[in-house]
């Protein structure tokens, strides 16, 4: 195969696997918010002997939505299997540039994980639900989110030179990284602590006050903003030309995801928590932290791929 092919191919690898990343984020969210965690009795199966559910005149929707979000998880990991293979392809078939050691490394870790989001899935079954799986399984997505999203910037831009941003202003933009962190790691037990935890038969799975924790969680989202609004301030002050107006780019795309994110906080916590906002904040969790990441990457100037390979 031609190098310019593998190329290609790599390319629409990195890309789909960031996107199919965050897709599972949102059916992993259609299985909890309409109770179907166990419309699945078993696993691998669906049911005993019997790998997808049976349709019957008692069939409800909750096997269907649990299967549906298998099979994008058995998407998942094929989509990070060819992610692994083309990157290693790339380096022996004279792409250039061709992949680091360290991006090698780096395009492993969503086929690892992905393998043992699969496995988390079936013991979360085989647990019935236990909060602590339930809760791992979303929080190891965002991690696998934030990873593809440095997948994508090191394959368009894999020559990283000099940081766009002083010192300080970079510590800056990685504690508001550490603090997306914790907004998410929070967001993760406020669900957990409410009426969509995933059960049907049991209103909340984390045994915690939902509006002391949802308070919190509140909180988190300020502080993020603040170092987000300084953040901002402080790449609009840059003076990198090309890759300083990329940086500001990000940021701005940070911030409207931010915004969204925030607004669909507070309408779903005042009007109820409807199935439809959860939802959409579960997969604006996901939006904020690969916003977030490509946000971080983009404060070092980076050389395109096509710039290195003429």
């Amino acid at each position: 195969m031609q190098p310019q092919t593998i190329a290609r191919l790599t390319t629409i690898a990195v890309v789909s696997n960031v996107v199919v990343q965050i897709l599972i984020i949102g059916t992993g969210g259609a299985v909890r918010l309409t109770g179907s965690g166990l419309g699945c009795s078993t696993w691998p199966n669906c049911e005993p002997g019997q790998f997808t559910p049976s349709f019957h005149d008692a069939t409800s929707i909750h096997p269907y939505v649990e299967f549906g979000n298998r099979v994008l998880g058995a998407v998942v990991v094929l989509v990070a299997l060819l992610v692994v293979a083309l990157v290693q392809a790339s380096r022996v078939s004279g792409v250039r540039p061709a992949p680091t050691i360290a991006y090698q490394r780096l395009a492993v870790l969503p086929l690892v994980l992905s393998v043992l989001q699969a496995v988390l899935g079936g013991l979360t079954v085989r647990f019935e639900l236990h909060p602590a799986l339930v809760g791992s399984h979303f929080l190891i997505s965002a991690v696998l989110v934030w990873i593809s999203a440095w997948l994508v910037t090191g394959w368009f831009r894999p020559m990283r030179s000099r940081p766009v941003l002083g010192a300080g202003a970079r510590r800056l933009g990685w504690a508001m990284a550490t603090v997306a962190g914790v907004v998410v790691i929070l967001g993760m037990i406020v669900t957990g602590s409410g009426p969509h935890s995933g059960d049907a038969d049991v209103g909340y799975r984390f045994a915690v006050d939902p509006v002391a924790v949802a308070r919190l969680h509140s909180a988190s989202v300020w502080v993020f903003s603040a170092l987000l609004v300084a953040f901002t301030v402080v790449t609009h002050r840059a003076d990198g030309g090309a890759p300083a107006s990329r940086m500001r780019r990000h940021t701005w795309v940070l911030v409207v995801v931010t915004l969204v994110q925030g607004a669909i906080g507070y309408v779903q916590y005042f009007t109820g928590l409807p199935e439809l906002l959860v939802g959409m904040h579960m997969v604006g969790a996901a939006l904020l932290v690969a916003a977030t990441a490509f946000t971080l990457a983009s404060m070092y100037e980076r050389s395109p791929r096509a710039a290195l390979t003429n």
